[in-house]
């Protein structure tokens, strides 16, 4: 049977909860209600196990901080025999407009930590990633401070009004792929 890994980046710990650089762990706690699954907490992270059109999903928040996510992602490839073409890492991306999203079926970590340690640890960069656009403050602001910041009420209404889609999105990679996905969701 094929099986899948979404994998949702993000700093686990209640600091951290609803952070721009937490957006991957909020889509996969929208995915996971809408099945009506739970997340565990499992070795690495907590595991929600979900079946799209038939086929076995595991949705991923790791618990290794964001700097080292490749840890539990490479952990669960390994433990339900998945194949890097099967992997969906969504992460949170300062230079795409706020909710604007990006299929990409590889490509380089653009400066994204938790994506550059994925690609250490997997000696690739052949996986599918979704950027979820935050975007950046115009003036000239601490990086850091910023995507670990909280969004204001319009800029999370702006952003969650995107995540049926982005839902429909893991679906249709699930379903078709990454190229038709790519074909049909990039904004």
């Amino acid at each position: 049977m094929n099986k899948f890994l979404i994998v949702g980046l993000g700093n686990p710990g209640d600091k951290y909860k609803e952070t721009r650089h937490n957006i991957g762990f909020e889509i996969l706690d929208f995915i996971s209600d809408k099945k009506e699954s739970k997340f565990e907490a499992q070795r690495l992270g907590d595991l929600s196990e979900i079946s799209i059109k038939g086929k076995k999903v595991f949705l991923l928040k790791p618990s290794t901080f964001m700097n080292l996510s490749g840890k539990a992602v490479k952990y669960w490839m390994q433990q339900e025999n998945i194949k890097i073409q099967n992997i969906l890492i969504i992460s949170d991306d300062l230079n795409l407009p706020l909710g604007r999203i990006r299929l990409r079926p590889s490509g380089s970590c653009g400066g994204h930590n938790g994506l550059e340690n994925i690609e250490n640890v997997l000696n690739s960069n052949q996986y599918a990633r979704l950027r979820i656009g935050i975007s950046s403050p115009k003036d000239s602001f601490n990086q850091i401070d910023f995507v670990l910041g909280k969004f204001n009420n319009d800029e999370y209404d702006l952003l969650s009004s995107e995540f049926v889609k982005i839902d429909e999105l893991v679906t249709s990679f699930v379903h078709s792929g990454v190229d038709p996905t790519m074909n049909n969701f990039n904004n």
